[in-house]
């Protein structure tokens, strides 16, 4: 699942609360079926300040046929159909979390 962090409709963090609650159920397993990807600066399913050109069909296939998982995914950022930068994203598990000090 991919949720843009820009995302204008539905507030990113519901993203997060989803993949947690699904963890929370399903354990320790869940990566073996689930992975979330956040996108920076990407609104509701695509646009918005930084990237919504990926590719999220070959990581996928790759998945199912191949047994790899995806840890992280190509991101290309586009302004006016010019290419502005490229880099990588990573899944949930390097999110940032707040531990009540510091």
């Amino acid at each position: 699942m991919y949720f843009g962090w820009a995302d204008p409709q539905l507030n990113p963090r519901m993203g997060v609360e989803y993949y947690e609650q699904v963890l929370d159920k399903m354990g320790t397993s869940t990566a073996d079926f689930f992975r979330l990807f956040m996108v920076p600066g990407m609104f509701h399913c695509g646009g918005g300040v930084g990237t919504s050109v990926f590719d999220v069909a070959t990581p996928l296939v790759n998945w199912v046929e191949s047994g790899t998982p995806p840890d992280r995914s190509r991101q290309v950022a586009w302004s006016r159909a010019r290419l502005c930068g490229q880099g990588r994203y990573a899944t949930i598990r390097w999110f940032a979390r707040y531990r009540g000090s510091g």
